[in-house]
């Protein structure tokens, strides 16, 4: 296959990516797309991540971007982080938040019974920390007037998605965030805004309770199927561009169509099958949700 076109939407610019771990993150992809438009890089993830991740690698196809070490939890490591970031690069024109965590998902507790010290930690990892992150860097003056502010974000954050449990909860503080900053950061003309990406096959994404069925179920609902983490990059990309100046405060759906969809007509026939097939139903435990 040949290599993808690209198109300079970047160039001259420079930003951080937080979050990315390996080939299978979107932060990893979006980092990478960036630099191939003509971004100048720098990527950030706490201790372990970079420790047991491929951040090196990433790094290397990034121009040998530096790495910063950053637990976007700790006020200190963010604050130190920026002011980092500012000597070794200046000051950047695009922010991306690719940061999420859920203990009690990985522990598979139930919603109804959270553990609430783990809930506290998710709503903080995955969603206060992109507060963080904003403020921090207009402390430091580290974010360019015109600048772009990105978080990922996923569909349960307005719909209820079982096994998503607390995740859901922490992308609707997200995406408020998001809307809560906006005018504050238009007085600069940056402008803020959420992905929220179809199901996609990360490391994060595939430790959820039957995310399998998760992403079948997306894959089928979608007119255009999932997104893949590297169509979700190259979407960012014109939303960390100046093409899309004018465009802030919006929870943007990249999920191939599924957000606006009732129902598929092959979604309808295997509802159909089920509710007609007692044996079926029973195998896929269909009780279990009534």
């Amino acid at each position: 296959m040949p290599e993808k076109a690209h198109y300079g939407l970047l160039k001259g610019k420079k930003g951080i990516v937080f979050g990315p771990l390996d080939e299978s993150s979107i932060g990893w992809q979006i980092a990478l797309h960036a630099y191939r438009e003509g971004a100048e890089i720098a990527l950030s993830n706490v201790a372990t991540a970079i420790r047991f991740g491929n951040l090196q690698e990433l790094s290397e196809l990034c121009g040998n971007a530096p790495i910063l070490v950053c637990d976007a939890s700790r006020n200190e490591d963010v604050d130190n982080t920026f002011r980092e970031l500012k000597e070794k690069m200046g000051s950047v024109d695009f922010i991306v938040h690719s940061i999420g965590m859920s203990q009690n998902i990985r522990k598979q507790v139930p919603y109804e019974e959270l553990n609430y010290e783990w809930f506290m930690r998710t709503l903080d990892v995955s969603g206060i920390s992109f507060h963080r992150l904003v403020a921090y860097a207009l402390k430091n003056e580290a974010i360019n007037d015109g600048g772009s502010i990105i978080a990922l974000s996923y569909i349960a954050s307005q719909r209820n998605y079982w096994t998503y449990s607390d995740m859901g909860d922490a992308k609707s503080l997200l995406e408020s965030i998001a809307r809560s900053f906006g005018p504050r950061l238009a007085k600069r003309s940056i402008r803020i805004n959420t992905i929220s990406q179809s199901p996609t096959y990360t490391k994060a994404g595939s430790g959820i309770p039957g995310f399998e069925k998760m992403y079948d179920y997306g894959e089928l609902m979608s007119p255009l199927g999932n997104a893949s983490a590297e169509e979700c990059a190259e979407y960012t990309m014109t939303i960390l561009s100046d093409l899309t100046r004018k465009v802030t405060m919006q929870n943007l759906f990249h999920d191939g169509g599924y957000s606006s969809m009732g129902a598929t007509i092959p979604m309808i026939k295997l509802a159909y099958e089920v509710l007609h097939d007692k044996e079926l139903a029973d195998r896929v435990g269909l009780e279990d949700r009534q």
